[in-house]
């Protein structure tokens, strides 16, 4: 098989979509040919029968530039694939549907997201199959849904020492024995800095811990940046709670973390803290549960996943409480959330179903 990829970035250093990187190369494993056309590309090392071509995003190009040379590109190599897979983004699919349509290339779509857009609505009626992660992840009705999990790299998230559970007194609680000295509980955060990831509330919560006077051993590290105009005014606002509230010594923003780089704070983690509003299984938590790292999250997507003590609404009251009172799973039902991610989101077994329902088309 021979297939052209449309997606947004093709960049292996990128904080927020560095993963695609790897599904491009899972691509080229299962595939004769690839063919990548990205709006922006950047710095990458992909197989030799992965060929990248660029829209001009990283160049500063126009929307009206890009669209050419969208075009362009098409004419250009359409006829040496035999599908088409866009990522995330069905304007692609929407745009290019008259040329695919002549050439009778069939597209698949690949969408993970509550929003139904007006792109969404039109590329539903003009693609062949849509793939999501779960049920929850794609909110448009329609028969050409496919749920087939998420796309995690399981080889590379590794699972935290056993020696680190040694650390924790019998009964659980957040405290460490004696011995151990300079202890902090590590809380991680990991997401794009937004309103619908909710990091407001992680400070709230924090506030409220660091008033406690038998509870001050704790640190927060929320890891990502703002992308959007209306994110860089939220971050502000949290930078300035931080400061009001002096949480200083509690909560440090680490910025981005290409992904690449994302497994050593996860391994440094004791509690991971998802809050995201965005009501699809995140990508996130799957690899903190491969890695072994306790989730508390407010998201429907994991009530049929995640132990109960772990499913939280978000309130911060109720999250200071639970950090404060935080009981680590059982070694069991550790291996058995990360057997649960190594079963239905490994990377290698998503890119297979992708290409055996091209091959079926």
């Amino acid at each position: 098989m021979k297939l052209l990829i449309i997606t947004q970035k093709v960049d292996k250093n990128d904080s927020d979509l560095s993963f695609f990187h790897r599904w491009i190369e899972e691509f080229a494993k299962q595939t004769d040919e690839v063919f990548v056309v990205s709006q922006f590309v950047g710095n990458y090392d992909l197989p030799e029968n992965a060929k990248v071509f660029s829209l001009g995003k990283e160049k500063e190009f126009s929307k009206i530039r890009q669209l050419f040379n969208f075009y362009k590109l098409l004419f250009k190599n359409l006829s040496k694939i035999d599908a088409v897979f866009v990522h995330m983004i069905p304007m692609w699919a929407v745009l290019g549907w008259p040329i695919f349509k002549v050439k009778r290339k069939k597209v698949f779509l690949w969408y993970t997201h509550k929003s139904v857009n007006f792109w969404l609505k039109f590329a539903e009626k003009m693609v062949f199959k849509i793939f999501t992660a779960s049920s929850e992840s794609f909110r448009l009705s329609s028969k050409k849904v496919m749920v087939i999990g998420h796309g995690i790299d399981v080889d590379k998230f590794k699972a935290q020492s056993p020696q680190k559970e040694s650390l924790w007194l019998p009964t659980g609680q957040a405290k460490l024995k004696a011995t151990v000295k300079n202890f902090k509980l590590k809380i991680i955060s990991v997401g794009r800095i937004a309103e619908a990831k909710n990091q407001k509330k992680l400070l709230e919560a924090a506030d409220i811990l660091a008033r406690q006077k038998n509870f001050r051993n704790f640190e927060i590290e929320i890891i990502g940046g703002p992308i959007l105009e209306r994110d860089f005014e939220y971050f502000k606002n949290l930078k300035k709670f931080v400061s009001e509230k002096k949480l200083e010594e509690f909560v440090e923003f680490i910025g981005d973390v290409p992904h690449e780089n994302i497994q050593d704070y996860y391994e440094k983690a004791d509690i991971f803290i998802h809050l995201s509003k965005t009501g699809s299984i995140d990508k996130v938590v799957l690899e903190a549960l491969v890695v072994g790292v306790p989730v508390y999250s407010s998201s429907e997507a994991f009530k049929d996943i995640l132990p109960s003590q772990f499913l939280i609404s978000g309130d911060p009251k109720e999250l200071a409480e639970k950090i404060a009172s935080f009981t680590p799973p059982s070694h069991e039902t550790t291996s058995a959330l990360r057997d649960y991610v190594v079963q239905n989101h490994s990377l290698n077994n998503l890119i297979f179903k992708i290409i055996k329902e091209i091959n079926a088309a």
